[in-house]
């Protein structure tokens, strides 16, 4: 089950390009149309209100739809992170979705931008102890990252592209 967000859009990309009889459910209009041309793979689009602004599905029937399916994994994007709240989005309807969706998986991770971790959204979405990983750029700051290892969220971290130019 993937998400919203640039970065779940890119891995949804990568693996219905590379993983053969793989299903990518999804409460995104953008990640439906961005893979729409994918070799492989199977889209699941969950109905509901349509937030044209980030191109997802929110609300009851989007829940409802979730209902049906089971997934392992559930990747998502965040606005934002604090220790007092967590990791935050910045609209309500679309975070308590998010919420909802993750009744039906077994792990959350969050798959970010390092400066996500530099803001804080309006809405928290999940406590730190809810997810299982993040991954993220090199950049990460080092104390939110101790501090996520600290509450057990494993921290995977990819070489920032531009860092490496230099």
């Amino acid at each position: 089950m993937i998400e919203s967000g640039s970065c779940c859009a890119l891995l949804a990309e990568e693996l219905t390009s590379t993983k053969r009889d793989i299903t990518i459910v999804t409460n995104s209009a953008f990640i439906a149309n961005h893979i729409r041309h994918a070799p492989y793979g199977q889209i699941i689009l969950l109905g509901g209100l349509y937030q044209p602004e980030s191109q997802v599905m929110v609300g009851p029937m989007t829940s409802h739809c979730a209902e049906t399916f089971f997934s392992e994994k559930f990747f998502i994007g965040i606005e934002g992170f604090n220790e007092k709240a967590g990791f935050t989005g910045k609209d309500h309807f679309r975070a308590q979705t998010i919420k909802e969706l993750a009744r039906q998986t077994k792990q959350i991770i969050v798959l970010t931008e390092s400066d996500k971790f530099l803001h804080t959204g309006v809405v928290s979405i999940f406590q730190t102890e809810e997810v299982s990983t993040v991954l993220t750029d090199d950049k990460i700051p080092l104390e939110k990252e101790n501090f996520l290892k600290g509450k057990n969220v494993r921290v995977f971290k990819v070489q920032d592209p531009v860092s490496t130019k230099a």
